[in-house]
């Protein structure tokens, strides 16, 4: 296994050389920020053959020790088991895909950008440090590249810096995601100052030979662990800066969305499962979370008008099934639907920046229409991954794996949880072909052109094919890994349950053709009103959650940094520097560099003291 640092060595070599050499020529940065990832891919398609036919359940290597204070001493070590192989060829194959298909999209769209050479290496960091985060041993190492992650958003988001609001979108996604990390650093302090160790495999052993389940320490620190997960992934309370994480370029949104950076927490919870086992509570509350998201979500997403904010919140909805997953202890459901939703929303976001391109950097969905007679293939890609996100039955991927949760959710016996999955299916049907039948059917009311070229086609098909049952065909190896579910094969009862999720869906893209197929009476009649208007406007502004926290935290913490801008205390202090200051400026006058002004001050001075002296 001495090739498993090469996984990452490449794309940070790649992203140095970048770094170093930003005005390259466009082409040259292009081959390097994909060559580099491309041959990561290579190296952890190799290393999963070897881990697969080896039969191995886990394996690693120590690269070095990090840091040797007292007992404090985290190695920088890679490890590899079932959970890291699926991860690791989400990161780099998808992500593949997408650096191929962002050096297409980035010949179009540099415009206000500082060059494809740092464009690539911000890319190339990014895989870096995802790498790092899913490969490392230990706590530490995982919250180096949980930094690194966090980091690379806000250079990515704000890629475009020049436009103010671009700059404040990649402040806030750094802003609400640093919240989360205060609660995964503590958590991380909790778990060394009761363990001596960071090393993830000793934890899950120690854990439960300290902890007895519903312990309150183990409940503290899985909710601190969860406090990071949700801030990492957008899940309810801070997700709100996912939606303005589309200010970025939409290859960086697709990598954000699809392979790397919101399935993060996903990943933590189910790396740290013998935690959140122990506290059966906290698990709970990931799954009421999760459920609580996907439906706010998918209200939101029934009411965008933006592409690219449309599957944002479908991001944000499908990571809530994620997180619904684990909730109820589907534990290898939700990693199967994490790689198949990077599938299929890798797929939608980079049709929608070709969709983008062709229309002239158009993104409202009600200013494209007909657009399935010029961009075909757009349209048929689009078909199929909104296919998969819908989880039509049987053909599409994302069938197979949404199914899995809603199944399992109702065999565990969360019947509530199960509901509010059916909802959330029911709604994922209708936006997202509420989005197709609007941009691509319909009147043709802009004139697009198609995108060519095999870094234009070749990601695009190759994703598409992976959003078919075919992709569902690849099981993640995760056998020994996760715990097994407590969900039985019930037979007719499962059946029902199956079919029961696939009428749902099929249901809501009935409803969606019939609101925004033809003339859209229907769906404008429902705005007509004024309370079909207010409903409306509430789910386009995502419930008013920027505008509550903005009540409750921003303007109080203006009005308080306010009041302190001139306070007592800090004038008083000023007193003696306010008193120098006024004396030099009496002062500074005398000193003039005249030197009669000299000799008749010593004169004045010398008649002073006299009179003084005569006086006294």
């Amino acid at each position: 296994m001495n090739l498993l640092p090469f996984i990452v060595a490449f794309p940070l070599l790649g992203s140095l050389a970048l770094s170093f050499a930003p005005r390259m020529p466009d082409g040259m940065a292009k081959a390097i920020g994909a060559g580099s990832v491309g041959l990561s891919a290579v190296f952890t398609a190799i290393i999963a053959a070897i881990f697969l036919a080896s039969g191995d359940a886990s394996f690693g290597m120590t690269l070095w020790t990090w840091i040797d204070v007292g007992d404090f001493t985290p190695t920088f070590g890679l490890y590899v088991d079932g959970l890291t192989v699926t991860m690791l060829g989400v990161i780099t194959g998808v992500g593949f895909l997408i650096h191929v298909f962002a050096g297409w999209y980035m010949t179009h769209d540099l415009e206000g950008g500082p060059g494809m050479g740092r464009f690539f290496a911000y890319m190339n960091l990014f895989i870096v440090a995802m790498l790092l985060l899913v490969l490392g041993d230990n706590l530490l190492l995982l919250f180096l590249g949980w930094e690194g992650v966090g980091l690379c958003s806000y250079l990515l988001i704000g890629y475009y810096y020049r436009d103010e609001a671009n700059a404040w979108a990649a402040f806030k996604a750094f802003l609400i995601t640093r919240i989360g990390d205060v609660f995964l650093a503590i958590g991380l302090f909790l778990l060394f100052a009761t363990f001596g160790t960071l090393d993830i495999q000793t934890l899950l052993n120690a854990a439960p030979q300290a902890w007895a389940e519903g312990d309150t320490m183990a409940n503290v620190a899985a909710l601190m662990l969860l406090g990071g997960a949700v801030g990492k992934s957008a899940q309810l309370p801070l997700q709100t800066w996912l939606p303005d994480a589309m200010a970025g370029p939409t290859p960086v949104s697709a990598l954000i969305h699809a392979a790397t950076m919101v399935t993060a927490g996903v990943y933590l919870i189910a790396r740290m499962h013998g935690i959140f086992e122990l506290a059966p509570a906290v698990l709970q509350l990931v799954g009421i979370i999760g459920a609580l998201t996907l439906l706010l979500a998918g209200f939101a997403a029934l009411c965008q008008t933006d592409i690219k904010r449309v599957l944002a919140y479908s991001t944000m909805s499908q990571i809530g099934y994620m997180f619904l997953a684990l909730g109820v202890g589907a534990w290898d459901a939700a990693i199967f639907h994490l790689m198949i939703h990077a599938f299929f929303k890798a797929l939608l976001f980079l049709a929608s920046g070709s969709v983008i391109i062709a229309c002239h950097h158009e993104q409202n969905i009600f200013k494209m229409g007909g657009l399935r007679k010029t961009l075909k293939l757009d349209y048929w890609v689009f078909i199929i991954g909104g296919a998969a996100l819908a989880a039509l039955p049987l053909v599409t991927a994302g069938f197979y794996s949404k199914d899995e949760i809603l199944w399992l959710s109702f065999a565990n016996g969360h019947h509530v949880l199960w509901v509010a999955g059916l909802v959330g299916a029911f709604l994922t049907a209708v936006y997202t072909f509420r989005m197709i039948f609007i941009a691509f059917h319909g009147e043709e009311k802009i004139h697009a052109h198609a995108g060519t070229g095999i870094a234009h086609h070749l990601p695009l098909i190759v994703l598409a094919v992976l959003s078919t049952f075919l992709g569902a065909w690849i099981h993640p190896p995760l056998a020994g890994v996760l715990p097994g579910h407590e969900g039985v094969d019930h037979g007719t009862v499962k059946l029902i349950v199956e079919v029961l999720s696939s009428v749902v869906a099929i249901v809501g893209l009935g409803v969606a053709a019939a609101l925004f197929l033809g003339n859209r009476d229907r769906a404008k009649q429902l705005v007509a009103n004024p309370t079909g208007r207010s409903l409306w406007q509430f789910w386009h502004d995502a419930w008013r959650f920027d505008a509550l926290y903005d009540l409750i935290f921003v303007r109080p913490y203006l009005f308080v940094t306010g009041l302190h801008k001139r306070d007592w205390i800090n004038s008083l202090v000023n007193i003696i520097p306010g008193t120098a200051m006024a004396l030099n400026g009496v002062l500074s006058p005398l000193h003039n560099g005249r030197l009669r002004w000299y000799a008749l001050s010593l004169f004045g001075g010398a008649v002073v003291f006299l009179a003084v002296l005569l006086l006294g």
